[in-house]
């Protein structure tokens, strides 16, 4: 046999993308509209086609370029990614600086090639630990001087590691600590890597406020970018985090627009400051929340290098300067607390779009990030996630997998037009600030969440392990929050001692940290990060904060109350499947009807099925179930129905379900007992939470 035998399609009659199309509706949907079976629809409004073809991308006048060329929708790099893969960086929230310092250098020797520092939040509102309430350890490092910046990076090769900082509205005392740390370590400022992570807007969306104005953040920004500049050639200075929106609901259309709209706000700081268009651009780093969607999320990372590149040339920055350095991390709004395991599948999709999308460095979450601080096994199966589909699957060999794929291609252009409109609409509204003070952005980013949680309750945006599939007999996974009383104590004394040391020093400021130089000495003499934000600080900002949400919330509350109530009577609230016939005839039903009730907490009591009413009734009682569901085919349905349900009713079944769709049966089966359906397409959410009520598991 040789190639001119291998010529398969030469057996075939070429069909085209129509002929495909009316058979489908003619043979499959029989006569159901086309796009309403097979086209599905994103929250954005994207079309996501059962099918793509040639036609769908004009390939022989590609506009994505070549990788590593404008527009960068391919890559910002055509060789190197496909020699060294991409930047393995994680972040580190243990709240003991020792103990973070400990888990930055075991990450460092397993897979971690750099590490984000996430400081706790009384560092990142500029809150002294001293202070009445101080959220001090919560959420980050206990990172409120230079003197816990160097024990959380001590013995870490800092001319080999590139080290990025999370410091909300500390970012100048942090970024600055971060360069003294380098200076003693002795490495030379054109060698160290890194980023100062400043995001005075991500910072205010997140939390609702900052400790100064935003006219004051934006100076400090465009101070430290300047400074950087000439300090430090491989640092960049200013962070664009859309993580605060994507967590709290945004689309991901919105998610670029909102992304490209703040760095536009950034790049205006950093001209004030002195920057050309080009070294500001050169400045920011970019980070986008990447779920699961594989397809969606492909699309989103090249459309954001595609949109970044027209904005930046758009304000006359170069084609070079216009490449976006890009950073994908795993979307918070993903994850689960109730059956986390399922997060390790989840992160491992979002891990491979990350890489095929091309982003310069990936974060991989621990699977157990929702429920509280990740272990170390969390931790290890985050990186080894990356180290696998790095080293083992060779993601990295080839550039831009996606390219040229029609699906992808399309889905790219079709992102971002859609982008490009909201960041136009933000832009004609007053841009990112305004929108953020008017509350323009928040209302849009809760109207879209609120249709996704529609989409969730109906379980058409189905979660593995809490809506689907659930396990109530599971046993919880939980992470106790560390004693941190002895490291509070250590640190509220060196910050008091070294408040008194540098007094002078910060009193020598005269209200202002336009001189960086003097703020970094008075950081080495001790001074706290809170001691330097409050310096000329004015008044703060305020708006409203936006919620951190995950997809699983109401569903998650649905189960915390029905575990809550296992606590207080020994045993979850039940319900009795009325298995009626043979297996054949009840089982697909009966599975569906145990998934639905379980998904709120209500424990499904199975067995093999009745013949005879008396068995049926008799096994109800002994389940001591307050409520049942009546499972088995349609066709049974009108024979067992009007005797079995009123049985039941008399038997002590509070609410009786039917498995399935009544149809024109619906009054006949009412006027027998049934109290209410379920089915495919039907509101979940509702009917559990009505059903609790009921039970008296939640107040009503």
């Amino acid at each position: 046999m040789d190639q001119e035998d291998l010529k398969l399609a030469a057996d075939f009659p070429a069909i085209t993308y129509e002929q495909w199309k009316k058979a489908v509706e003619e043979k499959e949907l029989k006569g159901a509209p086309f796009e309403k079976k097979m086209v599905t629809k994103t929250p954005d409004g994207v079309d996501l086609q059962p099918l793509y073809v040639a036609e769908n991308w004009p390939w022989e006048q590609d506009p994505s370029g070549f990788p590593g060329f404008f527009p960068y929708t391919r890559g910002t790099d055509a060789i190197e990614r496909a020699h060294r893969g991409w930047d393995i960086r994680q972040e580190f929230r243990e709240p003991d600086p020792k103990s973070a310092n400990y888990e930055i250098r075991h990450d460092l020797s397993r897979g971690v090639t750099s590490v984000v520092v996430c400081l706790d939040e009384a560092a990142r509102h500029g809150v002294a630990p001293t202070a009445t309430k101080a959220p001090i350890g919560a959420g980050g490092v206990m990172i409120h001087d230079l003197a816990a910046l160097e024990e959380a990076l001590d013995g870490v090769d800092l001319a080999k590691v590139s080290v990025s900082l999370d410091a909300g509205a500390a970012f100048v005392p942090a970024a600055l600590s971060l360069a003294a740390v380098w200076q003693k370590k002795g490495v030379a400022a054109t060698a160290v890597a890194g980023e100062f992570g400043a995001d005075p807007l991500g910072h205010l969306a997140a939390t609702g406020s900052l400790p100064y104005s935003i006219e004051n953040g934006f100076s400090q920004l465009g101070s430290l970018a300047a400074w950087t500049a000439k300090a430090f050639p491989k640092v960049r200075s200013v962070s664009v985090d859309t993580s605060p929106y994507h967590s709290a609901g945004a689309s991901e259309v919105h998610d670029l627009a909102i992304a490209l709209s703040t760095a536009v706000a950034y790049l205006k700081a950093m001209e004030a400051a002195g920057l050309s268009v080009d070294a500001a651009a050169r400045q920011i780093s970019f980070t986008l929340s990447v779920g699961c969607e594989e397809y969606l999320q492909i699309a989103k990372l090249r459309a954001a290098r595609k949109l970044w590149a027209a904005v930046a040339l758009a304000c006359g920055a170069s084609k070079d300067s216009a490449a976006m350095v890009l950073r994908a991390k795993s979307a918070e709004r993903m994850y689960s607390r109730i059956d986390p395991w399922v997060n390790m599948l989840r992160n491992t999709v979002s891990t491979f779009a990350a890489a095929v999308g091309g982003a310069d460095s990936v974060t991989s979450l621990p699977f157990d990030n929702a429920i509280g601080l990740p272990d170390s096994m969390g931790r290890r199966i985050a990186r080894n996630t990356q180290v696998i589909l790095m080293e083992e699957s060779n993601l990295f060999r080839v550039v831009d997998p996606a390219g040229g794929a029609w699906s992808f291609e399309s889905l790219t252009q079709q992102i971002a037009e859609k982008a490009w409109a909201f960041f136009q609409e933000i832009e004609a509204k007053g841009g990112i600030v305004e929108c953020l003070k008017s509350g323009f952005l928040q209302q849009t980013i809760a109207a879209t969440m609120a249709e996704r949680d529609k989409s969730v309750a109906k379980r058409k945006i189905p979660l593995t392990g809490v809506s689907e599939f659930p396990n109530v007999l599971e046993k919880p996974v939980e992470r106790p929050a560390p004693d941190l009383t002895e490291v509070i104590g250590r640190t509220k004394t060196r910050l008091t001692a070294g408040a008194k040391a540098a007094a002078s020093r910060v009193g020598a400021l005269g209200g202002s940290l336009a001189k960086l130089d003097d703020v970094r000495a008075a950081l080495v003499g001790g001074a706290p990060f809170a001691d330097i934000v409050t310096v000329g600080a004015g008044p703060a900002a305020k708006v409203t904060a936006l919620p951190r949400r995950h997809l699983a919330d109401s569903f998650e509350r649905l189960r915390d109350a029905a575990s809550a109530y296992k606590a207080k009577t020994g045993a979850l609230p039940s319900i009795f499947l009325a298995n009626l016939g043979p297996v054949a005839k009840h089982t697909g039903r009966a599975t569906f009807s145990k998934n639905f009730f379980e998904a709120g907490g209500i424990q499904a009591i199975g067995n093999n099925g009745f013949a005879d009413i008396e068995s049926c009734v008799k096994a109800f009682k002994e389940s001591k179930a307050r409520i049942a569901v009546i499972c088995s085919s349609d066709a049974l349905y009108e024979e067992v129905v009007p005797t079995y349900a009123p049985a039941l009713k008399a038997a002590g079944a509070e609410t009786l379900y039917l498995a399935g769709s009544p149809g024109e049966k619906k009054e006949t089966y009412d006027a027998a007992g049934i109290d209410d359906y379920i089915f495919m397409g039907g509101d979940v959410l509702g009917k559990l939470t009505a059903q609790l009520i009921r039970l008296g598991v939640i107040a009503k």
